[in-house]
């Protein structure tokens, strides 16, 4: 498997449509880039349940999944479910990010989720980071939208096993969903982890990628 380095990472940002949704996906990168890296900057941008207990879920389980960081977190109120009609909204959000921040590394949500919410954010971000490495992290749910992805960051079992604990512990209001457990979390990390010889992985994909092989 060939393996690229970061390089020096100090500033990352992390884009979700709902609270839970960076967590699910990219979670576990967190996990790790925090660890690896005390006093990262993580600017993260949620576009709805502001305001709600939701708010309150996300605010907790971010600083969880990001121990060490400088966090910086801004929760917005677009409906669930509507942001094909709150694009203007929506927009002003993530350009209201862009300018606050220069990151080496933005975590997103993938153009091809089948969700319109995540497939529209998604869609602004490469429009608004457009000299940026852009990773589209995946979330299982029941469209069956999962494809084939392009990276993939490795994570230890004690690493995937923690992201699961912080994902029950912190999202009492998502446990009633049919797709919302262990089994599912772990096991979408197993078969990435077996994609790329690791025990457990999360999955990313990549729009546009520029290589530096000569520097």
């Amino acid at each position: 498997m060939i393996r690229l380095g970061a390089g020096p990472l100090d500033r990352i940002a992390a884009v979700g449509a709902h609270c839970d949704d960076i967590a699910i996906g990219a979670g576990g990168t967190l996990l790790t880039l925090c660890l690896a890296r005390p006093g990262i900057r993580v600017d993260a941008l949620v576009l709805s349940g502001g305001g709600s207990e939701r708010e309150q879920e996300e605010r907790a389980a971010l600083a969880a999944f990001c121990p060490g960081a400088d966090l910086r977190l801004a929760v917005h109120k677009l409906p669930d479910g509507r942001l094909p009609a709150h694009w203007e909204e929506a927009k002003a959000a993530v350009e209201e990010l862009r300018a606050g921040t220069e990151p080496e590394l933005v975590l997103a949500p993938r153009t091809d989720d089948a969700h319109q919410d995540h497939r529209g954010l998604a869609r602004l971000m490469t429009t608004a980071f457009r000299d940026h490495l852009v990773l589209g992290y995946e979330i299982v749910k029941w469209d069956g939208d999962l494809g084939r992805p392009a990276a993939y960051q490795p994570l230890s079992p004690e690493t995937a096993e923690h992201k699961v604990r912080l994902l029950q512990e912190h999202y009492p209001s998502q446990r009633h969903r049919p797709w919302y457990d262990r089994e599912a979390f772990l096991g979408l990390a197993r078969i990435r982890g077996i994609e790329c010889h690791a025990r457990y992985a999360e999955a990313f994909s990549v729009t546009k990628l520029t290589l530096n092989l000569g520097g």
